[in-house]
């Protein structure tokens, strides 16, 4: 049975949508802010760079665990409640990461700044249910995948800001006049939104424990995993002891959360719910397209940089066009809904764009692609991605009965966060393998045949990682070959000797030419081997939506149950 909204005045829908949306713009935000003051922070407080990664990990463990917590406590306290608490948790959280002045207290308070997170993505995103007829969803869900899309445009740029004119303690203290403006609008007029047929009820704390030992142990063991020949600090290899040991708990911890979930007379995430064609597909397909969202940008600034030759903040600026493109898509499917009031030939139309998008990455993408191609490329990648966001959200909380919003809500939320984590850990491990087999192939193939000084000094010139320095390392080469020549002019030898130190200037620095040829073809190849994974990852999102049942929206509202 679908959910009906409830009756309310305009003016408490004005602001109990503009409370909810600076809600999330401060949880959306506050990421990419402080991914750009991350190196500020790490210098300021001498972060080790095992424990740099923990400033993100800390809050993203905190906010996918919270979820199903805060979705559940939205349908038993209401949807102020879960807000107001929520903005709190947030801004406490915030505040204490800015006088923070070491590296434990800043990973402590990140974790409790997720915790706050968790509930302004739930609360705000099942707020549009309780306020709209299923028809009208579609546009005001797309306004929140928007705010996702301008966080990703605005917050690198607001946080360099912040960071180079202030400081970055800065970054956290400005959440908190934002958070006011929000707590004063959701108090001044948004009504309490708990859902009719809620009597009592309580939380299934067994339930959440039984979560966290499930999820807790699973995200870790995603974050710090890594192929066994990477270098990269902070982690430990997929079969290290460590690692599978973390995956052992979150078994058992799964199998414990489901036991408890089928005998919880609360529980925190309703099994029944599950025998619902459309919720158990969508979250499927919410799943699969969550584990390719992040993985399609994380990477690709990478190609920028070692490819294209751009700097780092303007291959970070190169990714605006897509995020450009999924908030397109985002508000223009909305919209469509709206008039056409069916969502299932929109999701499978914007997945076969993405399908489409991924492919042409995946097989055109060459070591000569210059910005604008591949600008052209995101484009059509971000407007495959961007109706997912709000249609697959519609469909849920249609398909589930009014009292059950939140925790479906949050449902959706909680899939789509573990989705991220999964596909970024491993696509990365994708990247990361074939980035090493094809570097170390194609540099032993570049070198083959120099001087051993000449591999030296070419071997030494920059980690695989890091883009190839190669006007550098030519000019140290001609300084070594002009002392050659020196010295060979110094005793007047013959012209011979003089063409042979040239002839052997020239192979060195053709040399450096195929090496940087040789680095920039696989970061290619690695580049092009995650987008043909999530070539597959789609195709099996396209197939969970067909297999989804679509549920008529309707366009009308029915009565209130009980008054606002």
């Amino acid at each position: 049975m679908a959910s009906s909204p409830m009756q309310f005045t305009r003016a408490q829908k004005a602001f109990t949508m503009a409370g909810a949306l600076l809600g999330l713009l401060l949880a959306a935000l506050d990421q990419t802010i402080v991914a750009t003051a991350g190196p500020a922070i790490q210098q300021d407080l001498d972060i080790p760079p095992a424990l740099y990664p923990w400033l993100t990990t800390s809050y993203l463990v905190a906010s996918t665990m919270m979820v199903p917590v805060w979705g559940k406590l939205s349908d038993l306290m209401g949807r102020r409640a879960v807000l107001v608490m929520g903005i709190c948790i947030f801004l406490v959280g915030s505040f204490l990461c800015g006088v923070s002045q070491t590296t434990l207290a800043l990973v402590l308070f990140r974790a409790v700044q997720g915790v706050g997170s968790a509930a302004l993505f739930t609360a705000a995103l099942a707020v549009v249910a309780d306020l709209y007829p299923p028809r009208e969803r579609g546009k005001y869900q797309g306004l929140f995948g928007a705010v996702f899309g301008l966080s990703s445009v605005v917050g690198p740029l607001v946080g360099g800001f912040i960071t180079d004119q202030l400081s970055w303690h800065w970054v956290f203290f400005i959440n908190v006049p934002v958070g006011a403006v929000a707590l004063t609008l959701i108090f001044l007029r948004m009504p309490a939104l708990k859902p009719p047929g809620v009597q009592g009820g309580r939380l299934d704390w067994l339930g959440a424990g039984a979560l966290a030992l499930a999820v807790v142990p699973l995200l870790l063991a995603l974050s710090l995993g890594r192929g066994a020949d990477t270098n990269e600090p902070g982690g430990y290899p997929w079969g290290s002891p460590p690692i599978l040991a973390m995956f052992a708990v979150a078994a058992v911890g799964t199998v414990l959360f489901a036991w408890r979930e089928l005998r919880a007379p609360e529980p925190l995430l309703d099994p029944s719910l599950f025998r619902l064609r459309t919720f158990s597909a969508a979250n499927l397909a919410v799943f699969l397209v969550g584990a390719v969202f992040l993985a399609s940008v994380v990477f690709l600034p990478l190609f920028m940089v070692n490819v294209v030759g751009l700097s780092a903040t303007r291959a970070g600026l190169t990714i605006t066009p897509l995020t450009l493109g999924v908030m397109a898509g985002n508000v223009l499917s909305g919209q469509l809904v709206a008039r056409v009031g069916h969502y299932k030939a929109l999701l499978l139309g914007s997945l076969a764009l993405l399908l489409a998008g991924f492919a042409v990455m995946a097989f055109t993408l060459t070591p000569d692609s210059g910005p604008v191609e591949v600008t052209v490329k995101m484009v059509m990648v971000g407007l495959g991605l961007g109706p997912s966001i709000p249609l697959y959200t519609v469909a849920v909380q249609n398909a589930v009965p009014p009292e059950r919003i939140g925790v479906a809500t949050s449902a959706s939320t909680f899939f789509r966060q573990l989705g991220m984590t999964v596909g970024v850990a491993l696509l990365g491990t994708v990247f990361a393998g074939t980035l090493g087999g094809e570097l170390s192939t194609r540099t032993e193939s570049a070198i083959a045949g120099a001087p051993a000084d000449v591999k030296a000094t070419v071997s030494q010139a920059a980690p695989p990682e890091q883009p190839f320095p190669a006007d550098a390392v030519k000019q140290r080469l001609h300084e070594g070959y002009a002392l050659q020549r020196r010295h060979v002019e110094g005793r007047r030898g013959p012209t011979a000797d003089r063409a042979r130190v040239d002839a052997d200037e020239q192979r060195a620095l053709a040399t450096v030419d195929k090496v940087q040829r040789a680095r920039k073809e696989s970061f290619t190849q690695a580049t092009r081997a995650i987008y043909r994974c999530a070539i597959l990852v789609a195709l099996a999102a396209l197939l969970a939506t067909l297999a989804m049942p679509e549920q008529p929206l309707r366009r009308t509202r029915e009565p209130a149950t009980h008054k606002p």
